[in-house]
């Protein structure tokens, strides 16, 4: 991508004062090369929708290489896309931190308010987490809609949730992040029901009443309470689910990473669960669980998990901290990662800084690169160094499946008690049993029953223990 300022600081320069940018860097800026592809009065915040449609992106660029912060622009750009806006331009500005009141430097609003005019665009996306303050401000200064990342993810998320468990996980989110930002939408929230002088209801209804802003309040914190309710209902049957496997004690897999790294694609490819496969950002939302066997019999599960992405929202963390447990709760966690993304380190700390919020980090993991078929042998150099335990495959194709299966199983976690038991041969339940939930060493039938010698769990070893040689 071009770079329309002047290089960073000169270390030739004898008068350096302190780590700052030149002057002409602070005032400039940049146009991301490769970026292009309705403001209302809405009172009723709740149903303030992002409709979006002809966009300009925007970011600052305060740390890290130029390759970096073009490739969360590039990122930005899908995000948008996935939302189902047309991206017009991408400008980027360098600075040592956002503006407090206006995210980019308040001279440069009027220059992206001329992009605006120019291209057509009715929104503005910010690479960044805006404050109510700097909402405000750049919507009432550049006359168009200006939306944030996170607000951004949550619509993306809106769209894709399925399930009523989805749903109700993202309106929470969504109720959450908006609650904090009630007040960054204009005065027009602000309005008071007061007496008849002020357009009031007369007798009765003099005085300041209840603010426009703390009736919204209101609505929103009952929303929520519902919404929490009704997740609390959906976390028991999940909870139900998951004792009942460890009950029997069945291992389990859990498939994480980066959104659209082919996670999907992968269990669809192990087990034939036939589950959503979409070249599209969180076309995965809602986990699914299918069961698998080892080679030798071994029964246990495979999860299918929602994508991660850099600076996944904290509200929405929260609001699917139960469907994320899933992967806590596993025996073993499959990361997959996309071998052809131009930055699939920063792909992994993005994954596993979302892991260590969950509590996840002291599940073994297990690093999968993924669609290496799009991937150059240069580029796969240095991920074979990043990684040499890494496996490297292709769910499209089924390149590398089997190893992948083999190194699963080798993981899985093994039945602690061997046992040598003489099974009668009504009791062939129990044998069933040992090829399930155990790893069967040998057999033997003779005239009595059938001679096993087995590694079983614990509760399993127990009901064998009538039939022990």
């Amino acid at each position: 991508m071009t770079d329309s300022y002047d290089a960073a600081l000169d270390p030739e320069v004898d008068d350096f004062d302190g780590d700052q940018l030149d002057l002409e860097e602070r005032l400039s800026l940049r146009r991301v090369a490769g970026m292009s592809t309705q403001l209302a009065d809405i009172t009723e915040v709740e149903y303030r929708e992002l409709q979006l449609e002809r966009v300009v992106l925007v970011g600052v660029w305060t740390s890290g290489t130029q390759v970096d912060h073009d490739n969360a622009m590039t990122e930005l750009k899908l995000l948008a896309e996935t939302a189902g806006s047309e991206v017009l331009d991408g400008l980027v500005q360098k600075r040592t931190h956002p503006d407090p009141a206006t995210y980019i430097g308040r001279g440069k609003v009027d220059e992206v308010r001329e992009v605006v005019i120019a291209t057509g665009a009715d929104t503005v996306i910010a690479d960044g987490e805006l404050e109510p303050a700097q909402l405000r401000n750049l919507e009432d200064r550049i006359g168009v809609k200006v939306i944030d990342r996170t607000a951004l993810i949550l619509d993306i998320f809106a769209q894709h949730a399925k399930s009523i468990e989805g749903k109700a996980q993202v309106e929470l989110a969504q109720l959450q992040y908006l609650r904090q930002r009630l007040r960054g939408w204009g005065g027009n929230l602000s309005r008071q029901a007061g007496g008849r002088a002020a357009g009031g209801a007369g007798i009765g209804g003099r005085g300041p009443g209840e603010t426009r802003i703390e009736t919204d309040r209101r609505r929103i914190r009952t929303r929520i309470s519902v919404l929490r309710k009704r997740l609390r209902e959906l976390d028991a049957v999940r909870d139900t689910k998951r004792a009942e496997r460890r009950r029997n004690q069945v291992p389990s897999v859990a498939i994480v990473g980066y959104t659209n790294a082919g996670k999907s694609s992968l269990l669809n490819r192990l087990t034939g669960a036939g589950v959503l496969v979409e070249d599209a950002l969180f076309a995965t939302l809602d986990p699914t669980t299918r069961r698998s066997q080892t080679a030798d019999g071994r029964v246990f599960t495979l999860t299918d998990t929602v994508g991660f992405v850099r600076h996944l929202p904290h509200d929405l963390v929260e609001a699917f901290r139960s469907t994320l447990e899933e992967s806590t709760e596993a025996d073993l966690l499959v990361h997959v990662v996309d071998a052809s993304d131009p930055d699939p380190v920063g792909q992994i700390n993005a994954v596993r800084t979302v892991l260590n919020e969950i509590g996840a980090t002291s599940i073994p993991e297990q690093i999968v690169f993924n669609k290496v078929d799009l991937a150059s042998s240069a580029d796969l150099i240095p991920l074979r160094t990043l990684a040499p335990d890494a496996l490297f495959v292709t769910a499209r194709t089924g390149e590398g499946l089997d190893e992948l299966r083999a190194r699963i199983e080798e993981r899985l976690p093994r039945p602690a008690v061997e046992v040598r038991v003489l099974i009668p041969y009504a009791r062939h339940d129990l044998v069933d049993k040992i090829h399930k939930a155990g790893e069967l060493l040998s057999t033997e039938h003779t005239g009595e029953g059938t001679l096993v010698v087995a590694r079983v769990n614990e509760d399993l070893a127990g009901e064998l223990a009538g039939f022990a040689q």
